[in-house]
């Protein structure tokens, strides 16, 4: 059994136990962790039919509190994710500026490069599984590797969430 196969099963075992809202998207970011590397996790849910993006967890809630809704903004990187379904991926700052107004807290937290993965079920887009990490982290491997990898769970994780919910 290979690294990932184990933190594969761990995220299988865990979500399997889940018993609050959080703990499914807690044990995705310990794949993502252990598979890609995430210093910031977040996991956004859309409404498109409200335009509206919310923040359903979070590995920073003093800074990314789980609160509140906001517009969806239709913009270049909306048509990417969103229509596209491809992931986003900036590797420095200021790349991260051009898209994000909160860039400046993201590099006071030791971030610099972000992968948006979309999550995507019965046709729809559903969410965004949101990593940082230090500049120049998301090479092409590790966002093949999030992709492959993490759709699939994230797609569990987002699932188990809403059951809990219930």
């Amino acid at each position: 059994m290979t690294d990932l196969d184990g933190a594969l099963a761990e995220f299988d075992h865990a979500l399997s136990l889940a018993r609050d809202v959080d703990a499914p998207f807690t044990a995705l970011l310990a794949l993502a962790r252990a598979s890609v590397g995430a210093k910031l996790f977040t996991f956004m849910t859309v409404d498109m039919r409200a335009g509206l993006a919310s923040r359903s967890y979070t590995s920073h809630p003093a800074e990314y509190p789980v609160s509140g809704t906001k517009p969806i903004r239709y913009d270049d990187w909306f048509d990417q994710v969103h229509k596209r379904r491809r992931c986003f991926v900036a590797n420095t700052l200021a790349d991260i500026d051009k898209v994000f107004p909160d860039a400046e807290l993201i590099g006071r937290l030791g971030c610099g490069s972000v992968v948006n993965l979309p999550v995507v079920l019965a046709d729809a887009l559903v969410g965004t599984v949101n990593m940082l990490h230090e500049e120049h982290h998301y090479t092409p491997e590790r966002v093949e590797r999030a992709r492959s990898l993490l759709s699939l769970p994230a797609k569990a994780a987002y699932l188990a969430s809403e059951r809990l919910r219930d």
